[in-house]
């Protein structure tokens, strides 16, 4: 699965994409030991050895996988230039470099997975895989029947179409609905925009599970390692099972897991 090389290096929580164009630009990027200057280059962070001033993209510290749950107000980013909140405002007391996974908009909470595993969260992210995302979602004004048959059909947006997805009713009185909404797409805003386009604006949105993680025993702000299982779990949504890193050990935490 090729990706554009300055996507894969933004990706990998190096730097934005901007930047990352930039040093390609400057030479600085080597694809399998040939530097690329050109823009247009697309790779395979699975099988390609990508190296950045010589060193190489995966490095040789171990991969290490914790979820997060983001509070309301952060940005799902390492830095922000506008000195808001960021992802690693919460991150001091994890020694390796990861990166999130995906992203969750700045209003929006709830869990993001953070890694160093780059050919994972290549996966979890491409749209092949279609993983599974649930949004406990709150709407102004109760909403009918008909409203939320309407989200697990698909409602029509500017750029198409949603695929169908799974509603759970989870409370309904005059001045809002709760629900819980299970989505295999990763659009931007997507959820907020299906709530608008039946006339239902989002007051609240979390999620709340991710490719069979949960946020069980965490608060807004806090961070947990991943379970072995939990682990197992997600490898297995993008079919990567019982795979385990050439480059190190991995962090897991061995104790139970309730889901």
């Amino acid at each position: 699965m090729k990706e554009r090389l300055q996507k894969v290096l933004a990706a990998a929580g190096l730097t934005s994409r901007r930047k990352a164009e930039a040093w390609i630009l400057q030479g600085r990027v080597a694809v399998n030991g040939r530097v690329v200057t050109q823009l247009g280059c697309k790779v395979d962070p699975e099988t390609d050895r990508i190296e950045v001033d010589g060193r190489p993209l995966q490095g040789s510290e171990r991969r290490v996988y914790y979820v997060f749950y983001k509070p309301r107000g952060v940005v799902t980013t390492l830095f922000d230039p506008r000195g808001r909140r960021t992802v690693a405002d919460y991150l001091a007391d994890i020694p390796e470099r990861v990166f999130p996974v995906g992203r969750l908009d700045l209003n929006t909470s709830g869990l993001l997975l953070l890694t160093n595993d780059g050919p994972l969260a290549h996966r979890l992210m491409h749209p092949r895989f279609g993983v599974e995302k649930t949004y406990r979602v709150t709407v102004a004004g109760k909403m009918s029947d008909e409203a939320l048959k309407k989200l697990e059909n698909g409602v029509l947006l500017e750029d198409g179409p949603t695929a169908p997805a799974r509603v759970r009713l989870r409370l309904r009185e005059p001045g809002r609905t709760v629900f819980e909404l299970t989505l295999h797409e990763g659009r931007n805003r997507q959820v907020r925009r299906m709530c608008e386009a039946v006339g239902h604006p989002v007051v609240d949105l979390v999620r709340v599970r991710y490719a069979g993680l949960t946020l069980r025993g965490l608060a807004p702000g806090q961070v947990r390692p991943l379970g072995r299982e939990e682990l197992e779990r997600l490898r297995k949504a993008v079919r990567m099972l019982s795979e385990r890193s050439s480059s190190g050990t991995m962090k897991v935490n061995s104790g139970p897991e309730t889901v």
